[in-house]
């Protein structure tokens, strides 16, 4: 394969929130990301259950590693209270006017 893990990492890491000025990365969603053949596994953390656009930014994710030749591989988890009051600062900080 022509694409090598930093292209992949790359893509991961510059895909922003829709609503937030931020990559996912930097919001702290995603973690453990993996890259084994031509399967990339990300966990997904989000800062509440229920979360109504979460497949929406999983698609952001799966969608340009696909164009890529991947497939992506899924976990999810909750963040903890720390994690929960760091995102809601950086969203009130960079929230998209």
């Amino acid at each position: 394969m022509s694409v090598s893990k930093e292209d992949v990492l790359r893509v991961i890491e510059s895909v922003k929130h829709p609503a937030i000025n931020l990559s996912l990365v930097d919001l702290g969603m995603l973690r453990n990301i993996s890259i084994n053949n031509d399967s990339v596994s990300v966990e997904f953390v989000f800062p509440f259950p229920n979360i109504p656009i979460k497949d929406m930014l999983i698609s952001s994710v799966r969608q340009p590693l696909e164009n890529m030749g991947y497939s992506l591989k899924v976990s999810e988890a909750q963040m903890t209270p720390e994690e929960v009051q760091r995102f809601l600062e950086l969203e009130t900080a960079n929230w998209k006017q």
